[in-house]
């Protein structure tokens, strides 16, 4: 790990240890709140989230903050993701740690002109921190790893169906669903992106593709030699933000088969 990795990871664990753990499974009536659209928020989130931004500015003041309970509070925090900026997601599977269990994590990535330039991935549960700096390789605890299907036939496909309209989801499980081994989502991105490069699956779907869910784990799949696109193949862009539909896969052949299926719906 280069010194940037080394400081990140600290932090990450650091937070886990003193804002997040102590609250799972341990979270009082009043701790967890709907921020609409069945999206829940805890006290973790919102005192892992301070933390994380005051410790990203020590390691960077100048860069601009954008942190998912920040831009929920003030939506024009948004308009910092076409800037130099921190992106952060300080619980990223809240659903799943609000209901005491795995997985969640800490996802941080920093971005400049719209596209993510680093990305990490804590899982907090585990300790596994995946890193990835673009044009650099990405990583699983230091070590250099490389994208790899499951090798299964059909293939193993994780898709979300949570945010599609009505139409959507009818047409993903009539023309997608048949043509692959459908396998439960984990309500959490700093476990499907990594599972995507693994080996465990092989495609996901994504509708909502907000900054803090994505930016990390777009850049560490693409760096390990999978892919991730809007489906029609633009680069995944921080900046946006209101555009939805995003497709993952374990190498570009199992990209390029599900975005044909996809723009056959």
């Amino acid at each position: 790990m280069n010194a940037l990795d080394r400081r990140i990871r600290a932090l990450m664990e650091s937070v886990t240890q003193a804002a997040i753990l102590p609250r799972f499974r341990n979270l009082a009536s009043g701790d967890v709140e709907d921020k609409g659209g069945n999206d829940p928020v805890t006290i973790a989130d919102r005192d892992a989230e301070k933390l994380l931004r005051e410790g990203l500015s020590a390691i960077d003041p100048d860069i601009a903050f954008v942190g998912e309970e920040a831009a929920h509070e003030d939506p024009a925090t948004l308009d910092h993701l076409g800037d130099d900026c921190w992106i952060v997601d300080p619980v990223d599977g809240t659903r799943n740690f609000a209901a005491g269990h795995a997985p969640f994590g800490v996802l941080i990535a920093r971005a400049s002109g719209g596209l993510t330039q680093s990305g990490w991935i804590y899982d907090c549960l585990s300790g596994r921190f995946c890193s990835a700096h673009r044009g650099r390789g990405a990583f699983v605890d230091g070590e250099k790893v490389m994208a790899k299907p499951s090798g299964r036939t059909p293939p193993v496909a994780a898709i979300s169906l949570v945010y599609m309209d009505d139409g959507q989801r009818e047409a993903t499980k009539r023309h997608i669903a048949p043509n692959y081994e459908l396998v439960d989502i984990p309500y959490c991105a700093a476990e499907q992106y990594p599972r995507l490069a693994l080996g465990e699956n092989d495609v996901s779907i994504f509708e909502r593709t907000l900054a803090w869910d994505h930016a990390a784990g777009t850049l560490w799949l693409e760096e390990a030699g999978g892919k991730a696109a809007r489906p029609d193949g633009s680069p995944y862009r921080v900046d946006e933000h209101g555009r939805t539909g995003l497709i993952g896969a374990a190498s570009p052949a199992l990209w390029d088969d599900l975005a044909r299926l996809y723009a056959e719906m």
